[in-house]
């Protein structure tokens, strides 16, 4: 009986494995790599945008690095970028790295979700509690963490595009336990990166759909309102999916942003005191392009 049992419980995980892995092959097939998706047209708006609000100099500087995506249809996404590649300290943005750990791990059965982590989960995101986002970092485990976002699965620290999301310090007094290996950061991040990340929510390839749509929950109705906050305020009826960070110099704000019809992911990180008036204007300069783009035919219809 014991060797039965035993043979059903290998099966059991067998098949478990075999869908997760057709799974994977079909949303491989679904959504592009979203760095295989940049699109001139949108890359030129950008830069005009950018140039337009006087930030020219900063982009030559590096101090300012930018993404926008457009996933109004999510299997044809249309990516734009400047410094997407740039590592810049992101103070609280790389919260959403710990949201992805303590998730992924509450899914392998790792721990448990309950009413009291996920109120912390909530308190991390939404409020940026230093507090919460300690305690979630502690849950899901630091080297756990550092070795999911270099995982093949995720690859959103990734050396051979200069990193990514990187979490190497609890949000407390207590010093760093390890920084980034290519920039020495406690708390970095790129743009693109960022942008996997809001992608791969959307498209339900964070952990899996019901995971990625509970994280994006989390995300929605944000407590702080600066930054693309402040700037969408210009737009009103904007549904916003987004985690920003502020220390200092550095400013950083990341979002997922929705209305009528339309569907766009927009990332800023800037290491100057006058990011924190940047960002407003920049998220109305990218919706600005969005909106002013033709409606896109989804593949769905193009193949009908």
């Amino acid at each position: 009986m014991e060797k039965r049992g035993f043979r059903v419980v290998n099966m059991r995980h067998f098949l478990v494995v075999v869908l997760l892995l057709w799974s994977s092959l079909v949303a491989a097939e679904i959504y592009p790599p979203l760095r295989e998706s940049h699109d001139p047209e949108l890359q030129a708006q950008l830069e005009k945008t950018i140039a337009k609000l006087g930030m020219r100099s900063a982009i030559k500087k590096k101090t300012l690095a930018v993404a926008l995506v457009d996933v109004t249809d999510p299997s044809d996404p249309h990516m734009a970028s400047v410094n997407g590649n740039a590592m810049l300290y992101a103070a609280s943005l790389p919260k959403i790295a710990i949201l992805l750990g303590v998730c992924q791990r509450a899914a392998d059965g790792e721990i448990k979700l309950d009413k009291k982590t996920l109120a912390q989960l909530n308190q991390m995101i939404r409020h940026s509690s230093n507090a919460s986002a300690t305690a979630m970092l502690n849950k899901a485990g630091k080297r756990y963490l550092a070795k999911l976002l270099q995982s093949p699965r995720y690859r959103l620290y990734d050396r051979k595009y200069n990193g990514g999301l990187w979490v190497g310090k609890e949000y407390s007094k207590r010093g760093s336990w390890r920084r980034d290996p290519l920039h020495n950061l406690s708390h970095g991040a790129t743009a693109i990166q960022v942008a996997r990340y809001l992608y791969l929510m959307e498209t339900g390839r964070l952990v899996s759909p019901s995971y990625s749509h509970l994280m994006k929950g989390i995300m929605g109705n944000p407590a702080i309102h600066h930054k693309f906050v402040k700037g969408l305020r210009a737009r009103p009826g904007s549904k916003i999916f987004r985690k920003s960070g502020s220390w200092r110099k550095w400013h950083a704000d990341s979002a997922i942003v929705e209305r009528d019809g339309r569907t766009y992911i927009a990332v800023a990180l800037a290491a100057d005191s006058r990011g924190g008036r940047w960002l407003p204007k920049l998220i109305v300069g990218m919706d600005d392009i969005i909106f002013a783009r033709k409606p896109v035919p989804s593949m769905a219809a193009l193949k009908k």
